[in-house]
């Protein structure tokens, strides 16, 4: 099978269950086009509501000391280091949007530590690889380090949390073979064309 044939190939919208067909509806509005996770995991409606419900937990949380641009370079740089090409380059887009840095995802994609981002962000990050490749060797001189960048207990949950999260994420979409909308590509790196 070829690795750009899904699979599992997705629902046709018009037989999805009304609560998600409006769901998907509303993204295609904003985004002008339906993002492949949507209709990917919408073949079994349950796991989808689960799944966006947590999703929309963590990454649209409003009281975290994470902006958005820091949530996706979590997702960005845990899912290179699960080698989830759907991932990267959806969040990716959505980080050099967020940041407004073109040349962002490619770098924390790469190479975080050389990355044009802030000591707080690499400490961040720092943490978010330990939880994504070595989660039992988390002590508490992770979380001393995270706080000495002004990160409290509840921002580490988060993210160790959009860290886990996306773990599942990546072998889903990786096993399944979902590959990004090319729409995601130039996504940030181009202007947006009106």
């Amino acid at each position: 099978m070829s690795t750009s044939t899904p699979r599992y190939p997705a629902p046709e919208l018009k037989d999805l269950p009304e609560d998600i067909r409006l769901k998907i509806l509303e993204v295609q509005e904003k985004a002008g086009f339906i993002p492949q996770v949507f209709l990917g995991f919408a073949r079994r409606p349950a796991e989808w509501r689960a799944f966006f419900a947590f999703h929309d937990a963590l990454m649209l949380r409003a009281e975290s000391g994470l902006s958005k641009g820091d949530r996706e370079m979590i997702v960005t740089t845990t899912s290179a280091a699960n080698n989830c090409l759907y991932c990267v380059v959806a969040h990716g887009a959505i980080l050099r949007i967020y940041e407004k840095k073109p040349l962002v995802a490619d770098q924390v994609a790469v190479n975080y530590r050389k990355a044009e981002i802030t000591a707080r962000q690499k400490a961040m990050l720092d943490f978010a690889m330990k939880v994504c490749q070595h989660s039992d060797e988390i002590d508490d001189s992770d979380f001393s380090a995270l706080q000495a960048h002004g990160f409290n207990d509840e921002d580490i949950w988060d993210i160790a949390a959009i860290t886990a999260f996306f773990g599942l994420s990546n072998r889903m979409a990786s096993f399944s073979g979902m590959m990004p909308n090319p729409e995601f590509y130039l996504m940030g790196r181009v202007p947006k064309q009106k």
